[in-house]
């Protein structure tokens, strides 16, 4: 199992599963991710956090600490 924050600027996953609870779970998945969804990673902040990504047509920007917890297939 690799997680989000693995995967380098232009690499794609498919989400498994987000081990996240309550509200940020449910505005991720208001966001668009969803199991099953393609995610492509575009950039990392000079300092590593945020992370940009491209899902379901349009950008993103999440802290590592909530990619680290997207576990993709």
């Amino acid at each position: 199992m690799s997680k989000l924050s693995d995967l380098k600027p232009g690499e794609t996953g498919v989400i498994k599963t987000i081990q996240l609870e309550g509200a940020v779970r449910a505005r991720m998945m208001q966001l668009g991710l969803t199991e099953g969804e393609a995610i492509t990673v575009e950039k990392f902040a000079p300092l590593g956090d945020p992370i940009e990504v491209s899902v379901r047509g349009y950008s993103l920007c999440f802290r590592k600490s909530e990619a680290d917890k997207i576990i993709l297939m």
